[in-house]
């Protein structure tokens, strides 16, 4: 942060200036500035700045909650503060668009040590606000504590908007699975990151996609009104939703990977880190497209059909890759995100 950045947020706020020495209050009051910039909106009887949020949403309402944790979760050396804002709304946001609703407000939790500079904790938000604008919602409140890493949670408010919601456990045999988007993307972007040899600028589109997600969660109404059996997002890898929703189904889920939808740079991204891209698509993670069971003539456009539903064979989960069972004698042992062993970021 550079010296021109004093006295820069909000009300004048000093950026450099350490959270501790600002104090709670100027700074929820700057956070709050930024939520309210864009002015009121029908459905919000009482928005950021009170105790709590009331909102006139009428029917169903979809609610979902995230946390990323700094060092778990994101980097800022990889990362910029803005970007981890925005990311943190992506995956909560499509927790709302796997039920088949549509994000209308959220409610965000900053934690983070005293001497964080406030500017970190200002461009924060607004990656929070301008992510929450571009689903068409809006920053309805939240709160700001002290901790030992910078910690963000991210509660999401949905509509159903007269849609049934869509569980994860409907998948009904016969069925067609499909996804909304390409995957493997973030996958690929993290390795990138990672390897000591490639800078980000190499594969920027990919690193971009790492740091900020980018899936349509329109998808995930369109797919609700199209009759979708059962639905996720895809957020801890392939294998492991489909692990979850053969679990949550009592049913198999089969697959074959070269109909995995991919960006056509995934290929060269490998071959010079010498990676597997079948690896990235199917337990990579965090590129939030949603997947979904239809019934074989219902699948919307833009949806791309992967495998299929069948009765299991025996005690379930039971996915299967290219006829191949996951974890069984002779398939492949494919895990994705783990949040309690899995190796920190």
């Amino acid at each position: 942060m550079t010296s021109d950045d004093a006295g820069g947020g909000p009300g004048g706020i000093d950026r450099c200036a350490p959270v501790g020495r600002i104090g709670e209050r100027a700074v929820i009051s700057a956070l709050t500035a930024a939520a309210t910039a864009a002015g009121p909106a029908d459905d919000i009887v009482i928005g950021s700045g009170d105790d709590a949020a009331v909102l006139d949403i009428g029917g169903s309402t979809v609610i979902s909650t995230d946390t990323v944790v700094e060092g778990r979760h994101f980097r800022f050396d990889w990362s910029t503060p803005r970007q981890v804002g925005a990311r943190a709304v992506i995956q909560s946001a499509a927790d709302v668009a796997a039920m088949g609703g549509r994000t209308t407000g959220l409610v965000i939790s900053i934690a983070c040590p005293p001497e964080t500079p406030v500017g970190v904790v200002l461009d924060l938000n607004d990656g929070v606000v301008d992510a929450a604008h571009g689903l068409g919602a809006r920053v309805l409140g939240g709160d700001l504590v002290a901790a030992a890493e910078v910690v963000v949670s991210v509660t999401a408010v949905g509509a159903l908007e007269g849609r049934r919601p869509v569980s994860l456990g409907g998948a009904r045999s016969g069925d067609v699975l499909a996804v909304s988007g390409p995957l493997g993307a973030s996958a690929a972007g993290l390795a990138v990151l990672s390897d000591a040899e490639s800078g980000p600028e190499s594969w920027p589109d990919v690193v971009a996609l790492h740091r900020v997600p980018s899936p349509d969660l329109t998808q995930g109404p369109i797919a609700a009104a199209a009759g979708a059996h059962a639905m996720t997002d895809i957020s801890d890898g392939l294998v492991e939703e489909l692990i979850t929703m053969s679990r949550a189904a009592g049913l198999a889920m089969e697959v074959r990977v070269d109909a995995i939808p991919r960006r056509g740079d995934l290929d060269a991204v490998a071959d010079e880190l010498g990676a597997d891209v079948g690896e990235w698509v199917l337990t990579g993670g965090e590129d939030h497209h949603l997947l979904a069971a239809f019934e074989p003539a219902s699948v919307p456009a833009g949806w791309t059909v992967i495998g299929s539903v069948r009765e299991a064979g025996g005690p379930v989960p039971e996915v299967w890759v290219d006829g191949r069972r996951v974890g069984g004698p002779d398939g492949p042992d494919l895990h994705g995100w783990q949040s309690f062993s899995q190796p920190r970021r």
